[in-house]
């Protein structure tokens, strides 16, 4: 088999041929190897590889095949992790200056469950500072750049586990999402994304705005999405925000045509700016799901902006850890990390009692509008990606990541499941992504419509050049 064909199965091929012992899974976990190789000088995906510890998990996972006892349906994929979660024997750096060096001496709850499941941990991907923004580049190990176009980003704040998934270094990739940082990084890399219902993916230690942080996947496929989601998504006392009820088979619905949902479509929301052609691939996307039998009404939900609710939350938990450091750390701190921080200092306790009312309200707007609708359709992302190491897009005159994200926090503030989905391309070749939306705890019937419509509108993958030719 060809290093190429076997770097690019997912889950269900790679373990048929475990199991029938035509490829094992050191095999794969070289070709995925082999494939960072090749791929991270150009996109600098990955911040940590472990290439012994993933070939000795392979080889004991190899063994389990041979005998007919896998540990699960994943015993054997490669699997990569964000560089905010922590895995035992490798580094947690956060993207930042202040963080270990040093190998964690445990596993976080998505790393521990992997780990028993025999999937093999190849490494860890990059991340801005802390996870703070949505794109990915730091002052340790620098930018992720798109690989559909190296001089752009791919989005954040898990821009490497998306490079990653679009250039298959790996076949599952753990992200974290407490503003769109699943969904953004996906839509701009063009592969799948989801951010499951709060709770129901356990993590610990916890995110600086615990109540925002989702745990989720971000694949190529919904059902290799879903065999991960299969073993992360199970509840996990050691933190206290998770809750149980998860379904026993998250891919329990896959393959069901789409005949009786009702899908609402937006295209701004009601307070967004949208790019024109995105607009149009998200309207043709919406054809798509007609066509397959789904009910989709175009609406107008006129809500107001939240992203003065979500600002409150996140500045003031910037300023939370901030204000434990000294002054020395706070000046290796990413600057616009810690002027976020410094903004909220002058907001009185009041205004933050007022944000989290908001936020109620709009949970109750946005589930309330799921008792007409099954599923809310909206761009991902409104906008292309653009130059690598800028928050903004250059001459937009924004300030502030959250004004070019407006589809994405959203549903974190009311915590429901969303995922995005590529959907075509830009005139200049960019990806872009349409996001679906689900009520609380209905995540099987989000995953069901986005199988329903990536197997009949398959993405296409990038392919980089030679990493001597790198553009960026």
């Amino acid at each position: 088999m060809q290093e190429d064909e076997l770097g690019n199965m997912g889950v269900a091929a790679l373990t048929e041929h475990y199991r029938n012992g035509s490829v094992s899974p050191l095999e794969a976990t070289r070709a995925a190897l082999s494939r960072i190789e090749r791929f991270n000088p150009t996109v600098n995906a990955y911040t940590y590889i472990d290439a012994e510890g993933a070939e000795k998990a392979a080889t004991a996972s190899a063994r389990r095949w041979g005998q007919g006892k896998p540990l699960s349906p994943i015993d054997g994929v490669p699997v990569s992790i964000k560089d905010l979660t922590n895995v035992a024997g490798m580094p947690t750096s956060n993207g930042s200056l202040l963080g270990s060096r040093q190998p964690c001496d445990t596993d976080a709850p998505p790393a521990r469950r992997l780990r028993e499941a025999g999937a093999v941990l190849l490494g860890k991907t990059n991340t801005p500072e802390d996870g703070w923004k949505a794109v990915t580049d730091n002052r340790v190990f620098g930018a992720t750049c798109n690989p559909w176009d190296t001089r752009l980003t791919s989005g954040g704040s898990s821009g490497g586990a998306a490079a990653a998934a679009a250039l298959n270094m790996g076949v599952l990739h753990q992200g974290g999402d407490s503003g769109g940082s699943i969904r953004i990084p996906a839509a701009f890399c063009g592969v799948f994304g989801f951010k499951p219902s709060f709770g129901w993916t356990p993590q610990w230690p916890p995110a600086e705005a615990p109540t925002l942080s989702h745990i989720g996947p971000i694949t190529r496929t919904v059902e290799d999405a879903a065999a991960m989601l299969n073993v992360i998504g199970r509840y996990d006392y050691v933190d206290p925000y998770a809750t149980r009820g998860q379904p026993s088979d998250w891919g329990q619905d896959l393959g069901q045509d789409l005949r009786g949902l009702r899908i609402a479509f937006s295209t701004d929301l009601g307070f967004a700016d949208v790019d024109p052609q995105i607009v149009a691939k998200v309207r043709e996307a919406a054809h798509h799901l007609e066509a397959l039998g789904a009910e989709v009404c175009e609406v107008n939900p006129d809500l107001l902006s939240p992203l003065w609710i979500f600002q409150r939350l996140w500045f003031t938990a910037s300023l939370e850890m901030v204000s434990q450091l000294s002054d020395d750390d706070r000046a290796k701190l990413d600057p616009g990390l810690y002027e976020n921080a410094l903004r909220a200092e002058d907001w009185k306790a009041v205004e933050l009692f007022r944000a989290q009312a908001a936020r109620a309200d709009l949970t109750m707007r946005l589930e309330q509008f799921n008792q007409d609708y099954h599923l809310l359709m909206t761009p991902s992302v409104p906008i292309s990606p653009f130059e690598i190491h800028h928050q903004v897009p250059p001459g937009s005159g924004m300030r502030d990541w959250e004004e070019w994200a407006p589809f994405s926090y959203p549903f974190n503030l009311s915590q429901q499941p969303a995922a995005s989905v590529p959907c075509g391309f830009t005139e200049q070749g960019l990806p872009v992504g349409f996001q679906l939306a689900g009520g609380k705890y209905d995540d099987v019937r989000v995953l069901r419509a986005c199988h329903a419509y990536l197997q009949a509108h398959p993405p296409r993958f990038p392919s980089l050049p030679d990493p001597a030719r790198h553009a960026g």
